[in-house]
């Protein structure tokens, strides 16, 4: 998802909603005028205003070269917009968006030979396209989203025999089933939650004690041009979502005592109009690590 300009909304005291509003407001004004300095003075405000960063103005500040890129999205921002956009997140995503991954990645796991799975982790199932696509190949899927509303939209979608309203690192860091028990899945997915990440070892970290042994890993993520990029490992792109380099995620999963089975070029998504570059991957997790 992308965000529209005129949306903030936070649990900020009642007092602070029209000071927060108003700088919101401002530096997004002032930021389609080219006031990149003033903007990011009205983005600051905001953010004092609301710690939580409910607006994801640190993030419009990486985007404008006016902050470093954080490590991750706030998770009160992801959660606000998604909640904001589930009643036309479909139609959004796939109609507008043009956004396929789930399809090409079904595709991918039938040409790598691997057919079917016992256990599914959906990390950012959303309404459950990912769930749908794999239906078919596996036995038991389990899908979490940090949007509460997006959740109940997949309930009613019938795809996932559970679901849970989570953020996907604190998920597999965290999670337990009420017996106590740790649970682990052959299959782990996140076809759209790197560009919300930006550092993705913690994601692997966690992904590692989850999988069972010789479990697969599978995500897309969205890139830039190495001019752009410059160097680094990742960064928050001009629409507000992370771009991490193939070369950084390659050396990431390596880290992690992954096996690459396939990292394929892909487009991601439209973004009024243009074609968003990014990779499909599926990866093996080596017995040894698991």
């Amino acid at each position: 998802m992308t965000k529209d300009d005129d949306q903030v909304t936070g649990d900020v005291d009642d007092a602070d909603e029209d000071a927060l509003a108003e700088a919101y407001n401002r530096g997004l004004e002032l930021q389609k005028s080219g006031d990149f300095k003033g903007a990011a003075e009205a983005f600051r405000q905001a953010l004092a205003l609301d710690p939580d960063d409910t607006g994801g103005v640190s993030v419009r500040l990486a985007a404008m070269g006016a902050a470093n890129s954080p490590a991750k999205m706030p998770d009160a921002y992801v959660a606000t917009l998604f909640d904001q956009h589930a009643d036309v997140f479909d139609e959004i995503l796939v109609d507008e968006l043009g956004y396929c991954v789930p399809l090409l990645l079904r595709d991918l796991l039938d040409r790598l030979n691997l057919p079917s799975f016992d256990r599914l982790l959906d990390l950012g199932c959303g309404t459950g396209l990912t769930g749908m696509a794999l239906f078919d190949c596996t036995a038991h899927r389990t899908g979490v989203d940090l949007s509460e509303k997006i959740v109940e939209l997949a309930f009613d979608r019938g795809v996932y025999d559970d679901l849970y309203v989570g953020e996907a690192v604190d998920f597999l860091q965290d999670f337990e089933e009420e017996d106590g028990q740790r649970p682990v899945w052959d299959l782990i997915t996140a076809t759209d939650v790197f560009p919300y990440l930006g550092a993705v070892e913690p994601f692997l970290a966690g992904a590692i004690t989850r999988l069972a042994p010789g479990g697969y890993l599978a995500f897309s993520t969205e890139t830039l041009p190495d001019p752009v990029l410059s160097g680094l490992p990742y960064m928050v792109g001009p629409k507000n979502r992370f771009a991490q380099a193939e070369d950084y995620v390659r050396t990431a999963l390596a880290s992690a005592g992954f096996d690459i089975l396939a990292m394929e070029p892909i487009t991601v998504r439209l973004e009024e109009g243009d074609p968003v570059p990014g990779h499909l991957v599926v990866a093996r997790l080596d017995e040894a690590i698991s």
